[in-house]
């Protein structure tokens, strides 16, 4: 199983990280000039002197003379404030979403109890360079944490596909990609399979399928991580599974959840960076039917219909890793609220030595929860899944968390709106308004202004 990427593409990741700083300082540089010469052009043509039609900060200029010459020193610093605010699409454009971008639940089989073995993963070797600090960092001290971010459900076919080769692979991330390449390791959940060929699914109300072209470039945006325990991975059939899996690696992005059996499927993925070793475990409650289920002798995805299996990966995962990710899929679609055995199994999984653990499926936001000291992202919704979401599914978001190597995480939502399959960072009233919807649906925990995530 492919567990890491190479040293070349952490390297490329960090190229490309010191390219968008690069640009933003100088975006930033011209700003501040073009600035000057219209306060100069003002100053030309009026009589008031410049620094009444200037309001400068008491912090970065002081008075140098009767004459008013100004000196300030100022740091050169990246400034990571370049996104554009842009809000939900009008009801018109949501309603000309097609059925099939969003889908309704697949019906659930009876859970099964058998177990599988578990074999030892392999480990990590690129080291990935550490990200720009943000709040979170401070909070919990540069240089002794790692950050980890995370995102929603991702549809790279049907009507995304067909809106990506017109407009190109790279179109869905242009408006988030600071919050996707920032961070040290990057991951979301893989919904469809990735296939020139398979056999869809029997008796599936939505099948996908998407092109291995669309890889490339969703690593580029930034990912790393990528959970294939979900209803959709197996919609063209065990080819399909393996020819996403090989993809996947061919393209350099790690993924989890699936595999040839259960000792595959349930082998987490690690990852390192800053000297901080990751273990990600995918799981799903939520398959079609039991022939998706792993098995000893039979691929598909690992499942979590009972925790038994689930614990003892985590289990063993806690043995070899600093911290331990469970990304799971489970719960109703469209609901905001987690169902009960959502709480129940993530107090299991913490229980078993998950530090952080982060749902989709309900193609929703649910809310969030923190037990015996470790956060639960009951869902975050869809990230990109359709042209013209309605509503609550075009709302999302990165969620980032910088932890220690003890497991101790301080979460940070960026609060975002999917439209036309292209999550736009929020700002003002429309970000404050996003966040207090989360901190209404969430339990005993509140989000600030800034979107960082506090226990009441």
């Amino acid at each position: 199983m492919y567990v890491s990427r190479s040293e070349s593409h952490q390297q490329e990741k960090r190229k490309r990280k010191r390219k968008i700083q690069r640009l933003v300082i100088i975006n930033s540089i011209l700003a501040g000039v073009i600035c000057i010469l219209l306060a100069a052009v003002i100053y030309m043509k009026g009589d008031k002197p410049l620094s009444e039609w200037l309001r400068f900060d008491s912090n970065s200029v002081a008075d140098t003379g009767t004459n008013g010459a100004i000196a300030s020193e100022q740091k050169s610093e990246q400034s990571n404030d370049t996104d554009t605010n842009n809000g939900p699409s009008s009801d018109s454009a949501a309603g000309n979403a097609k059925p099939d971008e969003q889908p309704a639940d697949e019906q659930e089989p009876a859970p099964e109890g058998n177990d599988g073995g578990l074999d030892n993963a392999g480990e990590t070797a690129g080291n990935a360079e550490s990200g720009n600090d943000d709040g979170a960092q401070a909070e919990v001290g540069k240089g002794d944490t790692i950050r980890l971010s995370f995102v929603g459900d991702i549809l790279l076919a049907d009507s995304v596909g067909e809106l990506m080769k017109r407009s190109g692979f790279d179109f869905p991330y242009k408006e988030s990609l600071l919050y996707l390449s920032e961070p040290d390791l990057t991951a979301g959940n893989l919904e469809y399979p990735v296939t020139n060929a398979g056999v869809p699914a029997d008796d599936k109300q939505f099948v996908f399928k998407g092109t291995p072209e669309a890889l490339p470039h969703l690593r580029d945006a930034g990912f790393d991580v990528v959970n294939l325990a979900n209803n959709h991975t197996l919609d063209q059939g065990v080819d399909g599974l393996f020819d996403t899996m090989a993809h996947l690696d061919e393209a350099g992005i790690g993924h989890m959840g699936a595999g040839k059996d259960d000792t595959e499927a349930f082998t987490p993925l690690f990852k390192e960076a800053n000297g901080i070793k990751v273990a990600y475990v995918g799981l799903s409650r939520v398959v079609p039917e039991t022939s998706w289920k792993a098995d000893k002798n039979k691929p598909g995805v690992a499942e979590t219909y009972d925790t038994t299996r689930a614990v003892a990966a985590i289990k063993k995962a806690k043995q070899q890793a600093d911290l331990v990710v469970v990304m799971v899929h489970w719960g109703i679609e469209r609901a905001d609220t987690p169902e009960k055995y959502q709480r129940d199994f993530a107090r299991e999984y913490i229980d078993a030595g998950a530090d952080l653990i982060v749902g989709g499926h309900p193609h929703v936001l649910q809310g969030f929860e923190k037990y015996k000291g470790k956060w639960i992202a009951y869902s975050l919704g869809n990230f990109i899944f359709s042209v013209f979401p309605k509503g609550k599914s075009g709302e999302t978001g990165v969620l980032d968390a910088v932890c220690t190597a003890k497991g101790d995480c301080e979460l940070q939502f960026h609060p975002m709106y999917a439209d036309n399959a292209q999550p736009k960072p929020l700002e003002g009233d429309k970000a404050k308004a996003l966040l207090e919807r989360l901190t209404s649906i969430s339990f005993s925990a509140k989000f600030r202004e800034d979107g960082m995530l506090e226990s009441e």
